[in-house]
């Protein structure tokens, strides 16, 4: 049998140090504030470390965070977990046991005893002093890991295929400190495969977890072999080992994919919006930020073009056209008109691209060379319709043709339409394969943050207005 790691042998002793380790970085954080602000503060007089009520307090906030602090599962293994989602909790935990504290002292009716500026530099030092000790920690493990101590032994069950695929990514994480024994499943293929071997058969995996120590065991099955899956888990019922399942999803199209909780049922997140929660406020106050200045950046130069349209050509200045946004909605687009009336219609219907067999105007030309045609979009921003950066809305007709057509289509609606986008910037504008273009919208929204919306503005200044394929 392979010895067990240290760290799960002792993990109970662990988390009791842990905690005392928490429990002292909270004194000794306030101890810190309170000698950092002594020279500026009237405190009362006092004989040792800090005033008695201080010390009271100080107590009063350990116990609170040794009730809080495992409520929040600040004290779960974080082994392959992002350092956001370590700090998260610990954010939570110790705001709860602020809180708590502050609802202490206000029942005690002691709040004029202390120092606000103590509170809220004790509350940012002591997550600063909690925080750096984890990130430190986290190195260190690491380390340790890379050299072969503290790992986690697995063995999975499915087939080869997957199997590979799967041991593969965890040798190219030597950090994350987890060992492949092998696989047990029907296919052999694998057998002399470098990263694993086959074990056995299913049937032969209870046997083996008897006689070898395994911590984990990852099942990596299709969610077509649920019956397979369900027995499984019924036989390592019987085990000491914890059990994982790997959802063979790696081949489809997952967008912003995450497995959450609503009311304890568990879901997967195959394809989802990246505008959700506080994302979409971000979002909303980028678009009416950004587009209020840029329209009244833009206006003198939006009239020249406005006057220019009215006196080269018949017709209306602007030109709208029903396109579909965020979830299907429909909006009216607005652009400068570029060309005569009813030009992209053909016996009565409308045309999807073939920009150069129109006949633009002569002024139209110049700005849909320019991308200057696109303007007036601005205004659909600050109306709601539209993002500054997003995939670029279709017409309805070809919304609907489209659809059975390009697979993931539909999916670019995740998020509002956009004057300019990855795709754009990338070149893939006009008269140019939409399936790429949808590759491209789909990268964004899988990858969105306010970042890539800033770098694809700046991208669209210096070459996304004049392009080749603008017509």
């Amino acid at each position: 049998m392979q010895p067990a790691g240290y760290a799960k042998d002792y993990a109970s002793q662990l988390i009791i140090f842990a905690r005392l380790l928490d429990a002292a970085l909270i004194f000794a954080s306030s101890m810190l504030c309170f000698y950092i602000l002594r020279p500026y503060k009237n405190f009362p007089d006092y004989s040792g470390w800090m005033p008695n009520g201080y010390l009271n307090a100080v107590g009063v906030a350990i116990l609170l965070s040794l009730w809080w602090f495992p409520k929040f599962n600040v004290y779960r293994s974080w082994r392959g977990a992002s350092l956001f989602s370590e700090f998260k909790p610990l954010i939570y935990a110790w705001a709860s046991t602020i809180v708590g504290l502050i609802a202490f002292i206000f029942f005690t009716k002691t709040a004029d005893d202390y120092s606000r500026h103590w509170l809220g530099l004790w509350f940012i030092t002591a997550f600063a002093v909690m925080g750096l000790v984890r990130l430190l920690l986290r190195m260190l493990l690491r380390q340790m890991r890379r050299r072969g101590r503290n790992l986690r032994y697995i063995v999975l069950v499915g087939n080869a295929e997957k199997c590979i695929d799967i041991a593969q990514r965890i040798d190219q994480a030597p950090w994350l400190g987890l060992a492949v024994q092998g696989y047990f499943g029907e296919n052999d293929s694998a057998k002399n495969h470098q990263n694993i071997k086959q074990l056995g058969q299913v049937n032969d995996l209870i046997e083996y977890l008897q006689t070898n120590a395994v911590d984990q065991v990852w099942i990596a099955m299709s969610l077509r072999d649920i019956d397979t899956i369900e027995a499984l888990n019924k036989n390592l019922a019987k085990t000491a080992v914890e059990v994982l399942l790997v959802p063979d999803i790696l081949g489809w199209r997952l967008l912003n994919h995450s497995v959450v909780q609503i009311n304890g049922l568990p879901l997967i997140n195959i394809a989802v919006s990246p505008i959700n929660g506080i994302n979409v406020l971000a979002k909303w106050l980028e678009d009416k930020i950004l587009a209020t200045l840029i329209l009244i950046l833009i206006s003198p130069l939006m009239l020249l073009i406005a006057i220019a349209v009215k006196l080269t050509s018949p017709g209306p200045v602007l030109y709208s056209q029903e396109r579909v946004s965020w979830s299907g909605k429909r909006f009216k687009m607005l652009k400068f008109r570029t060309m005569p009336k009813d030009a992209d219609l053909k016996d009565g219907s409308p045309i999807w691209g073939q920009a150069r067999s129109k006949q633009p105007t002569k002024v139209g030309v110049f700005l849909r060379k320019t991308s200057l045609d696109e303007l007036p979009q601005f205004i659909n921003v600050l109306k709601g319709d539209m993002s500054i950066v997003g995939p670029r809305p279709e017409r309805p007709m070809f919304v609907e043709e489209f659809r059975h057509e390009i697979d993931g289509y539909m999916q670019k609606h995740l998020v509002k339409a956009g004057i300019t986008g990855w795709a754009q910037v990338n070149g893939w504008r006009g008269d140019t394969c939409l399936k790429t273009r949808i590759e491209h919208d789909l990268y964004y929204i899988e990858h969105w943050s306010f970042w890539l919306d800033l770098k694809i503005i700046i991208l669209t200044v210096f070459k996304g207005f004049v392009n080749c394929n603008a017509n």
